[in-house]
């Protein structure tokens, strides 16, 4: 009987002290419907600010660099670059003297 009595108020005791910390984890109004509405108001807000500040880009790019054709403004920039560091005119013959070089580099030895 002592020992029910004891485990009885050790038990009442534990669920004093733990009821507050359960309670402040999950709480009593917990509506799941509401919580999924606003994820789905935020992501919208995310996908609705991110398609304006997209659009803002896109407009002020447009207006700071007039490029119609951005493909060939790219292979343009690329082909002045490769032009002023390597003044090659035939990037085949470069090639095939290189690997003739390199063969009689290894035939020699």
């Amino acid at each position: 009987m002592k020992n029910t009595l004891i485990s009885a108020l050790t038990v009442l005791v534990a669920t004093a002290v733990i009821a507050p910390t359960a309670s402040a984890v999950e709480p009593a109004n917990f509506d799941l419907h509401q919580q999924r509405l606003e994820a789905l108001d935020r992501l919208t807000k995310t996908t609705v600010e991110h398609k304006i500040k997209v659009s803002y880009l896109n407009h002020e790019s447009k207006a700071n660099n007039p490029v119609e054709n951005i493909q060939d403004a790219r292979l343009n920039t690329l082909d002045e670059r490769t032009k002023a560091n390597d003044p090659i005119k035939n990037i085949q013959e470069a090639r095939l003297s290189a690997m003739d070089e390199r063969t009689k580099s290894v035939v020699r030895q």
